[in-house]
């Protein structure tokens, strides 16, 4: 809700006369509700008013208020725009009540916001650190928080500019390195005390049946080619049987929201590239959306702009998903060959972004109000060829050779079901949400950009399991292809950007969430200005870090072996699941 009169006459203000405010500051938005009511809250917000969808949980310190704010955006699965409800909290002592009882997404995001920010929440199930390890001093996020390599509080640095007088930090720091330990603390003696908590929450099970066998506890990675980078799974194993499961990620963090929060806001679009480094273009344009939204009048995007951005958003798609059914084949034991077929054509379409971009992985490509430069010649041309000649061909081929393979049907068929509800209830996102059965999609659900002059289906599938989140791969690349189609044909002349490029610029105050349908589920960006040229709050919707929440639903009951499938299966990228 963005009118302030809206908020003001909302029907949820009737059911709860106390302890439910409209949030009045200048440039926000939604409610702001008594931490002693929110778990009631947010319980009617699901099952009397719809909003069945938690999408983003975001911890913010406002160092000078002396108070920490969470910040929820929930939406309806039917569709339609956010509704955004707070908390505030004093900081010396911030406890807000868990939401994991109410919206089970919720978990590993309110772990993020304890692990970076120090905000208890009452009543989770497993309240640990999730990003940093278990032994790390401090909260990084917090606003007073300074690293042993602390310079300057924002960029650029006066080192750096004018005068470039660059240096490495490390080499000042009495450490030599980036940590501080806390006090009396040695590394060379230190216990890992977390891994013991976790070995021993995932030994104790009981059995559904009377045979006699031994429970195992079992590492699967970090350093492993099927867990897709620095992730690990601690599994617990009855016989060859996923009993439990816990994800256990952070070993690729490298604080990304606290560098976005010194960056200026120009600098911030080439970091977000370095996210999903897979699906550059995406990421770009959740992030500039943000932005956008808090210039609010000041600026405009021009019509080719808009459709340079979907055309570059689709061919992301198509380079994501490729990409993941080739790994995924790599996961079911069919070693390269099918990877091979999927990076012949990616190579095609990054030959495509290295040419407007100069990039071909971590493309810096949007600009606030546009794009940065048009297309040069003849890529207009290629991008035809690719799209209405080639790629149709080669995704059919590809589901000729796959879809109906023996091997591929028996290993995946029935494996790590999810069901919609679950889906819901545990805020998966984009194929993997889709997979199960819910039709939602944020480019219909919320249209952004110009999504809403295409025609395309959204692709959905109803079994929820390997094989669906496959096949709605296929799917999709065939919707995108459709789209991008439309827009080749459609794509008008004109300017790419709005008025000059903008290299430092002071945003209006105020807070605002950009969201794409990225090629892995909703891309946000929570941003909050304080009116200067660097974000106050700088916050990623991750969905590779949050469709992982239902990992262990999706393993529980199922062999070792199919684990790394659906691990594959919801197609994750470390950069974005650290970040």
């Amino acid at each position: 809700m963005t009118d302030t009169t809206l908020v003001a006459e909302h029907p949820l203000l009737e059911r709860f006369p106390e302890g439910v405010t409209p949030d009045e500051r200048k440039g926000y938005e939604g409610f702001i509700v008594a931490a002693d009511r929110l778990v009631e809250f947010a319980t009617a917000l699901r099952d009397e008013f719809g909003y069945d969808y938690l999408s983003s949980v975001t911890g913010v310190d406002y160092l000078p208020d002396g108070k920490m704010e969470v910040v929820y955006h929930a939406y309806k699965s039917t569709g339609g725009g956010a509704l955004v409800f707070k908390v505030q909290v004093p900081r010396e002592n911030p406890v807000v009540p868990s939401l994991v009882s109410v919206y089970p997404g919720a978990d590993f995001q309110e772990r993020e916001a304890w692990d970076l920010l120090g905000i208890r929440f009452e009543g989770h199930p497993n309240l640990k650190r999730i990003l940093m390890w278990e032994g790390f001093a401090g909260h990084p996020l917090r606003k007073d928080w300074k690293e042993a390599y602390f310079e300057e509080e924002k960029k650029p640095f006066g080192s750096r500019w004018p005068g470039g007088a660059v240096h490495r930090a490390e080499d000042e720091n009495p450490f030599g390195k980036n940590v501080v330990y806390p006090p009396d603390f040695d590394p060379e003696k230190w216990t890992p005390v977390g891994d013991e908590a976790l070995y021993a929450g995932l030994r104790e099970f009981k059995k559904d049946d009377d045979l006699k066998t031994e429970q195992v506890v079992v590492n699967l990675g970090p350093q492993h080619p099927s867990t897709h980078g620095v992730f690990r799974m601690v599994v617990t194993l009855d016989g060859e049987t996923v009993v439990r499961l816990e994800p256990v990620m952070g070993y690729l963090h490298r604080n990304h929201e606290k560098i976005g929060e010194r960056n200026t806001y120009l600098m911030n679009i080439p970091f977000t590239d370095r996210l999903d480094y897979l699906s550059s273009m995406s990421n770009n344009w959740g992030y500039v959306q943000a932005v956008e939204k808090l210039l609010g009048d000041k600026i405009q995007v021009p019509e080719r702009a808009e459709y340079l951005r979907v055309i570059m958003a689709e061919f992301t798609r198509i380079v994501n998903h490729i990409f993941a059914i080739g790994t995924l084949l790599n996961d079911l034991g069919a070693y390269f060959t099918p990877m091979l077929y999927a990076l012949e054509e990616r190579e095609l379409i990054l030959d495509i972004f290295e040419a407007v971009s100069g990039s071909r992985m971590m493309c810096n490509y949007f600009r606030f109000g546009g794009v940065a430069r048009d297309l040069p010649p003849g890529v207009y041309e290629k991008m035809r060829d690719l799209v209405f000649e080639r790629l149709p061909r080669k995704i059919d081929e590809l589901d000729r050779y796959l879809t109906e393979n023996e091997v591929v049907r028996a290993r995946c068929e029935g494996v790590g079901v999810l069901t919609p509800e679950e889906a819901i209830a545990f805020s998966a996102a984009g194929p993997v949400l889709r997979a199960s059965g819910v039709p939602y999609d944020v480019r219909r659900a919320d249209p952004y950009g110009i999504y809403d002059r295409f025609e395309f289906d959204v692709a959905v599938r109803y079994h929820g399991d390997v094989y669906d989140r496959y096949l709605i791969r296929l799917d999709e690349i065939r919707q995108s292809i459709r789209i991008l189609q439309q827009a080749l044909d459609q794509l008008p002349e004109g300017d790419v950007i709005f008025g000059s490029p903008k290299y430092s610029m002071r945003v209006p105050a105020g807070e605002a969430y950009g969201r794409v349908e990225g090629p892995k589920g909703e891309l946000g960006f929570y941003v909050v200005s304080d009116g200067s040229a660097n974000p106050w709050r700088y916050h990623v919707r991750a969905p590779s870090f949050i469709n992982l929440t239902a990992l262990s639903r999706m393993c529980e009951g199922d062999k070792v072996a199919d684990a790394i499938i659906i691990l594959g299966s919801i197609d994750i990228v470390l950069g974005e699941t650290d970040r």
